[in-house]
């Protein structure tokens, strides 16, 4: 059996990978005493042992070179108040720390007040990937910020949604 390839138009492709819902995460680092970050929705964990996630970004990323050059990052698992920081942290040349309100973590990655959960992670490996970059990190060290009532920033269909039904266990 052979397969046809046909162009598939770059629109019709992101609007159909837009029906899968996504949480929103930003990516932080700090190099030459400047804090860096940007929004993520293709984040994903990895492997539990070791501890391993991966984000995806852009091969033209303004922000990415700066946290390859530092060698670690961390990510912000964004709760659902912060759509505000989504929007900011998704806009290249803004200044994005401002009004952020941030600590330091222990590798020295900034994490973003508010957060339900941050990640500290050192650079384990990156692959090419067509227009993007496949970041894996290995995780350092993490922590539970909000409590369990706080439900995660999540993004369908273009735009911010939330999770309507409780989840039981």
């Amino acid at each position: 059996m052979s397969l046809t390839t046909t162009a598939i138009d770059p629109l019709q492709f992101r609007k159909a990978l837009g029906h899968f819902a996504s949480g929103l995460t930003v990516i932080t680092s700090h190099i030459d005493d400047e804090p860096i970050g940007f929004t993520c929705q293709s984040f994903y964990s990895v492997s539990t042992a070791p501890p391993l996630v991966s984000f995806s970004v852009k091969r033209d990323s303004f922000s990415f070179p700066k946290i390859r050059r530092a060698g670690r990052f961390a990510v912000n698992i964004l709760s659902d108040e912060q759509a505000a920081v989504s929007n900011l942290f998704a806009q290249q040349g803004a200044d994005k720390w401002k009004e952020t309100d941030w600590t330091t973590s222990p590798l020295g990655n900034p994490v973003i007040g508010g957060s339900l959960h941050w990640l500290d992670c050192d650079i384990h490996a990156e692959h090419e990937a067509g227009d993007h970059l496949i970041v894996i990190g290995e995780v350092r060290a993490l922590s539970l910020q909000q409590p369990n009532t706080t439900q995660p920033l999540l993004y369908f269909k273009g735009q911010y949604c939330n999770l309507d039904a409780s989840v039981t266990s």
